[in-house]
């Protein structure tokens, strides 16, 4: 619908979410890093209050970049999960579709020097529109399901780099090279054909069928925790051993970008007391995201697991 006019929603969110549910959770996706959550991408609601009555959070036909006047009801409603009333129209942000793209893959000897380089390059204000993060475990499973048989099973770094120029897009790449190989990064390589670069976000976005794959009949607890980028660092290292510590089978990936990542917690649907391993270990998880000045839940929303 949007693609002859030059522009897109920028959210980049799984296949099966809904733009209301996405409102109502305040959900994000893969392009978060440099297009923010839905708060920064919805203008307007159309919601149905608790008593029946219609209202337009950012008043009827509205759709301003800004306003002051009172109170800022679409950021109240954009993840209140339908506690506050239901969302029945949206109106939203669209964005200028890039003009140059290049996407990028690079492989870590752990995953501390995979963070570290994702936190040095937001500090030094590269320009980077998708930064995922993908462990050991779960390339494992990308290369089984997605077929992308040329990932190196190492942690690993999926990126987008976007511009006016090649040239441009080509720099800015460059300088994140630069940083990855000083964090003993490896195997940095970036690809402007399109053929490539879906099939690389394919794979990320098949990431949770990928993992259910890798035991048959699986239940999946799901992980959210959001911390700042400060410490994603220190959250990543202590969730991943927290993981082998109980001995669960926990790949960890997201958009850490931002701060957000996720672990699947998989264990066998018959297995209850494997089940109650990975419950305490999600709540073990989400304690030490507070401890670190994070959240429980970056995107996903409360709703009634967490």
């Amino acid at each position: 619908y949007l693609r002859d006019t030059g522009l897109h929603f920028p959210i980049d969110p799984g296949a099966s979410a809904s733009v209301g549910g996405m409102a109502a959770t305040g959900a994000s996706g893969t392009n978060a890093v440099a297009f923010g959550t839905m708060k920064q991408n919805v203008l307007n609601l159309e919601v149905v209050l608790p008593d029946g009555r219609v209202t337009h959070t950012s008043g009827q036909s509205c759709r301003s970049r800004k306003s002051s006047a009172g109170y800022d009801l679409t950021s109240l409603f954009v993840g209140s999960e339908g506690t506050l009333g239901t969302i029945t129209e949206l109106s939203l942000k669209l964005s200028a579709i890039p003009e140059c793209v290049s996407s990028g893959v690079c492989t870590f000897p752990d995953d501390k020097s995979a963070i570290d380089s994702v936190i040095e390059t937001l500090q030094s204000s590269i320009p980077v529109a998708r930064v995922e993060y993908l462990d050991s475990v779960s390339i494992s499973a990308c290369r089984s399901y997605s077929k992308v048989t040329d990932l190196e099973v190492s942690p690993t770094l999926f990126l987008e780099f976007t511009g006016a120029t090649d040239e441009e897009v080509e720099r800015r790449a460059d300088s994140v090279r630069q940083i990855v190989e000083s964090n003993g990064g490896t195997n940095f390589r970036c690809s402007t054909d399109p053929t490539q670069r879906k099939q690389l976000w394919k794979a990320r976005h098949e990431l949770y069928y990928s993992c259910r794959s890798l035991i048959p009949d699986p239940l999946v607890i799901i992980t959210d925790v959001c911390v700042p980028i400060s410490r994603l660092t220190e959250m990543i290292v202590r969730a991943k051993a927290l993981i082998a510590r109980e001995g669960v089978l926990g790949p960890v990936f997201g958009h850490v970008g931002d701060g957000n990542f996720h672990s699947l917690l998989i264990v066998p649907r018959s297995d209850d007391q494997a089940l109650a391993r990975v419950k305490a270990v999600a709540t073990e998880m989400a304690e030490i995201a507070l401890e670190l000045c994070g959240t429980c839940t970056g995107e996903h929303g409360i709703g009634r697991g967490k």
